[in-house]
């Protein structure tokens, strides 16, 4: 039986006050609900993790629903007739933020939502689906409801692993004298826990440890409880929550093993995305007869592209691996992709008790499973596990890819293992794939906001990479629609040694005032989660790390400013007045001597030479560099015609970083 498809329109009005987006004119925005009824035994359905299990309906189907958004032209015709589907990063809307350099919002309806109407010049319709089933309606996330597995009416039970890293981004519960106290078992508050299976301490394991490295140390079964404070602040028991009366230490790691139930069917996120998409793509109207919102007298989407940021890239990544691209009918989805900012990650999501919203770091979700072979696009060999893989194996629906990446991915994200294979030597591209590295550029800065101070020891890495994501955004629809190929990969090498060791890179940083180059990126080994894991379930909490089977981790060298030699190296690099990484450090009072998160840092250069003397710093000062402001406008006018000429800028962009220039205020 074909999947039933119903929608559930709520909200249709205009968008942005009716504004007119160039020749595509107005567009409208409409919202509501896709309903989903699925034969478990179907072909395109076999293996989504515990699906066998889900309640089915008085037709024997199981039934999902999913939130949606979107953004289209009032008259098709005058649109492009492509579709961009932005990946939710955990339940929120990202696209217009990095594509159109807007305002970050979850209910884009004004004219400062559209930012620079990028997109709407362009003619697409905007797309948004709820595919993260455990998301929570918090702050307006999209939210998909999905079947929890169950066998004969009994609850599933199995080995979950959670960690807390109580810091800035965890809310708990607590008061100011005691500290945090009280964590949902989710680690966060957007995110629906996994209940414990019984309130019994004792069936647990709860240890914290300062840095992922440590020996983890026990808290006794009777110094901690699962429970949440009530109104009066008194604990109660809660099966989904962890109540420690000591308080949890700003950011050490606690980490809690306990048997939990009932397991949200989560990799239904993949069949809502193919089957919702591919309804828009190709079906006149739903099964209750409404119509396909984006079919139009004789106008019709032709082309879809999928878009996503950080935990939406690896989605992405992980839909194509395994074989979400091709839907019910065989037909291709997405015609390209777009990941930004995954570094060499996939989505954990088809799997029993899964935890699509964690991502191994250095210090933090270390040993969470999403980093795992394989890696790069191309289908290559991994001795260190025996297996032969890529992300792109089906020649047939594969999409095109272009993946872009910045400083931080190489240091926090695994990037290398994008474009290296298992011994660390350059790959080339898959002829459906481009890679793409934003020098010095840290992961996911917001465009609109410049560094941000006291956060963490040093400012954060202002640089804006959104007008290559746009200039990116048309050669993927240049290379889907008229075969032009993309610009070469701008990657760093083995080759011509601009990919190196961190090693390297420290020898040859520069010496800058209070500032400590990191000795080591975040490292990965193959890892044991249990003879299930191949099948969605993991039994072995915490995994057990192969700490001889380690894949190479490498990093981009830097020049003697100690900004990135390869890579797209945008005219902040070129005519540079400051440092830029993808590595930050925590500030005091947080485990300090480990590279934190995925920020980096901004180091201005010296104003004058006798500064520069005075404090010792190794780097030119803006005096030495530039003989004027003018002096400094050409450079950068320079830098960015040569980025036109290559296809990686679009001229409306150039001519906004020499407007910026010339009001730069380090020459007033």
């Amino acid at each position: 039986m074909k999947t039933q498809i119903r929608l559930e329109i709520d909200v249709r009005e205009p968008f942005a006050e009716s504004m007119e987006f160039g020749d595509t004119g107005p567009y409208e925005r409409l919202s509501g609900h896709v309903h989903f009824a699925i034969d478990p035994g179907a072909q395109a359905y076999q293996g989504v993790v515990d699906l066998e299990y889900a309640p089915r309906n008085t037709e024997g189907l199981v039934e999902y629903s999913s939130e949606f958004y979107m953004l289209k032209p009032v008259d098709l015709l005058r649109g492009n007739r492509r579709l961009i589907y932005d990946v939710l990063n955990r339940g929120q809307k990202l696209l217009l933020q990095y594509l159109n350099d807007a305002v970050q919002e979850e209910n884009p309806c004004g004219p400062d939502h559209a930012g620079n109407g990028f997109l709407m010049r362009r003619g697409y319709s905007i797309v948004w689906s709820a595919w993260q089933g455990d998301i929570l309606p918090v702050n307006g996330r999209m939210v998909m409801k999905v079947p929890r597995a169950s066998v004969d009416g009994e609850p599933i039970l199995g080995v979950v692993r959670t960690e807390f890293a109580p810091n800035d981004f965890t809310v708990g519960i607590g008061v100011p004298e005691s500290g945090l106290v009280c964590i949902p078992l989710s680690g966060n508050h957007y995110t629906i826990p996994y209940d414990a299976a019984t309130p019994e301490t004792a069936s647990a394991t709860l240890t914290y440890r300062e840095y992922e490295t440590d020996a983890r140390t026990p808290i006794p079964a009777g110094e901690w409880q699962f429970a949440k404070l009530d109104a009066e602040g008194d604990p109660v028991t809660s099966p989904n929550h962890c109540y420690l009366p000591v308080g949890f230490k700003p950011g050490w790691i606690y980490e809690l093993i306990y048997t939990a139930k009932d397991p949200l069917v989560l990799g239904l996120g993949f069949t809502c995305v193919r089957d919702f998409i591919s309804f828009l793509l190709h079906q006149l109207q739903d099964q209750a007869g409404r119509p396909n919102p984006l079919v139009q007298r004789d106008a019709n989407i032709e082309k879809a592209y999928g878009w996503g940021c950080s935990q939406s890239a690896r989605f992405l990544r992980e839909f194509v691996y395994r074989g979400f691209n091709e839907d019910e009918e065989g037909k291709l989805v997405f015609s390209g992709v777009s990941p930004f900012v995954s570094g060499g990650g996939r989505v954990t999501l088809n799997y029993r008790f899964a935890q699509p919203g964690r991502y191994p770091r250095k210090q933090y979700d270390h040993l969470y499973p999403s980093d795992q072979f394989p890696f790069a696009y191309p289908v290559i060999s991994d001795p260190l596990t025996c297996n032969t893989d890529g992300i792109l194996k089906r020649p047939e629906t594969d999409p095109l890819v272009i993946h872009t990446q910045t400083s931080s991915e190489y240091w926090q994200r695994r990037g290398s293992l994008v474009h290296t294979d298992i011994f660390g030597n350059d790959l080339p591209d898959h002829e459906k794939s481009r890679v793409y590295l934003f020098s010095s550029a840290e992961h996911a800065h917001d465009p609109l906001l410049g560094p941000e101070h006291d956060l963490l020891r040093h400012p954060t890495n202002p640089l804006n990479v959104t007008a290559f994501l746009r200039a990116l955004q048309d050669a993927l629809d240049l290379w889907a629609t008229d075969g032009i190929s993309p610009p070469e990969s701008h990657v760093p090498r083995i080759a011509d040694e601009s990919l190196v060791s961190a090693k390297a890179v420290r020898e040859q940083f520069p010496s800058i005032p209070g500032v400590e180059h990191p000795s080591a990126p975040n490292r990965v080994w193959v890892q044991d989660h249990g003879p299930g894991f191949v099948t969605g379930i993991m039994s072995v909490e915490p995994p057990v790390e192969g700490q001889g089977k380690e894949y190479p981790v490498l990093v981009p060298q830097v020049d003697d400013d100690g900004n990135e030699k390869a890579g797209i190296r945008g005219p902040d690099l070129e005519a540079p007045l400051a440092t830029y990484t993808g590595w930050n450090y925590r500030p005091k009072g947080m485990p300090d001597k480990i590279i934190g998160s995925v920020s980096g840092s901004y180091l201005p250069f010296p104003r004058n030479r006798a500064k520069r003397v005075a404090t010792g710093d190794s780097r030119p000062s803006i005096e030495e560099r530039y003989r004027s402001r003018a002096h400094y406008v050409r450079a950068i006018a320079m830098a960015v015609q040569r980025l036109v000429e290559q296809r990686l800028l679009i001229q409306e962009d150039a001519d906004r970083f020499v407007e910026r220039a010339m009001n730069q205020e380090e020459f007033d």
